[in-house]
């Protein structure tokens, strides 16, 4: 049985978020997520380390505003979303794509 905490540690990373800029950031020992808007640093340091076994060194997180878009006559916009930038502890390697 999964305590309350282990589902929150579930929920808090949706996934890799991976772009040109991202990818570069994995030379620094950088990886980048997509978090859920609620998620704490502490959340989601705490998230990587015991989903992916590995030591985080930080984490910075980032508000990005959704983009306004045309629907048909209607005006509307995307969802706001987070991501988080973490940065792995010195001999820690995270390799995202085999593990999601």
């Amino acid at each position: 049985m999964i305590s309350k905490v282990e589902e929150r540690l579930y929920q808090v990373l949706y996934g890799p978020h991976v772009t040109e800029k991202a990818v570069s950031g994995n030379e620094s020992n950088t990886h980048v997520f997509k978090v859920a808007t609620t998620a704490t640093k502490g959340e989601i340091k705490t998230a990587v380390e015991t989903l992916f076994e590995v030591k985080v060194a930080d984490v910075r997180s980032v508000n990005v505003k959704g983009k306004s878009k045309n629907f048909g006559k209607r005006k509307g916009s995307r969802k706001d979303w987070k991501k988080a930038y973490v940065r792995l502890a010195e001999g820690s390697t995270l390799n995202v794509e085999a593990e999601g």
